[in-house]
């Protein structure tokens, strides 16, 4: 059964957003604007950049707006102006008051990164790969006043691997999300969804990460400090302390095994890893980062300061 084209506003800001973007470019729907944060400082000029979707709109002719909040009347009637069938709402970074949840024909829908209501807030993805869930996936959600409460539209699963980091779950849920919420649109504006309401018992939060959850406690279990290190990369990356400085650590595997060193003690140096001591199994990192260095493997790394990180040597 074929279904009219929408008329769709979007809102998103990061690469996250614009894989669903991209997404709606080619499609029979109609963007008749992109809604995405203002231009923000960014890189050591600290010059004002536009968002990932600001870029990608401006590159389609879309028009692009950039209230910085959504709550004064003269932004909603612009929006209700363009008398939209459909909001579509990916990690835009500001709060819809009920007013403008009210406006398309059809509501708000939010596409989000956790299989709903499992990590509900900021991070869902670090926080799933922090916690050992097995698998996440994408949650197309009606929107409503509560964060992330709403109705569920539609689900699709991800499997988390045991070397995933952030960043690769983040690219194949981005693109993932962009499918399910093209698969969901002409259902959606067929009235052929059954919305199903989230069980809150269920509900978790997903808290915005913070830079000091990066700091290595290596008197915690080398499986779950492996989860931490994957889990804050690309940002803001685990570190620990070598020799007076910051040693960050942006990826390492674990094993089972048991020393009689003191946590965060180098036991071992291998060709491709520093094996160290931790609470409970031996941590492998892989690939380290000095200070006003670039991120490298660790095979490189001892070629010029092997004896830095002599077995004996103490982390943390």
């Amino acid at each position: 059964m074929s279904s009219a084209p929408l008329r769709i506003v979007f809102a998103g800001t990061p690469d996250f957003a614009a894989a669903s973007l991209a997404a709606l470019l080619p499609s029979e729907h109609q963007i008749l604007a992109v809604y995405t944060q203002p231009d923000r400082p960014a890189g050591r000029g600290r010059k004002l950049t536009a968002s990932p979707v600001k870029q990608l709109a401006l590159e389609h002719n879309l028009p692009v707006r950039q209230p910085v909040n959504l709550r004064d009347a003269e932004a909603q009637q612009a929006l209700a102006e363009l008398q939209p069938d459909l909001m579509i709402v990916v990690a835009y970074g500001l709060l819809l008051p009920q007013a403008v949840l009210d406006i398309p024909r059809l509501g708000c829908i939010n596409v989000h990164a956790s299989l709903l209501p499992r990590w509900r807030g900021a991070a869902p993805i670090h926080r799933a790969l922090l916690a050992g869930d097995a698998e996440t996936g994408i949650t197309i959600m009606q929107m409503e006043a509560g964060l992330d409460t709403g109705p569920m539209l539609s689900r699709a699963r991800c499997p988390i691997g045991d070397e995933d980091t952030s960043g690769a779950l983040h690219d194949r849920l981005a693109a993932l999300g962009a499918q399910t919420l093209i698969d969901t649109l002409g259902p959606l504006s067929r009235g052929e969804l059954s919305p199903q309401v989230q069980d809150d018992a269920l509900a978790t939060y997903a808290h915005k990460l913070e830079k000091r959850e990066g700091a290595i406690d290596w008197s915690q279990p080398a499986e779950t400090l492996a989860r931490q290190i994957r889990g804050l990369n690309p940002w803001p990356v685990a570190y620990t302390e070598s020799q007076g400085q910051t040693l960050r650590v942006w990826y390492a595997t674990w094993e089972a095994g048991t020393s009689t060193e003191a946590p965060g003690t180098i036991i071992e140096q291998r060709r491709d890893a520093l094996v160290v001591a931790t609470g409970n199994g031996l941590l492998c990192l892989t690939q380290l980062q000095l200070p006003g260095g670039k991120p490298m493997p660790v095979t490189a790394l001892l070629n010029a300061h092997r004896d830095r990180f002599a077995p004996g040597s103490k982390l943390g």
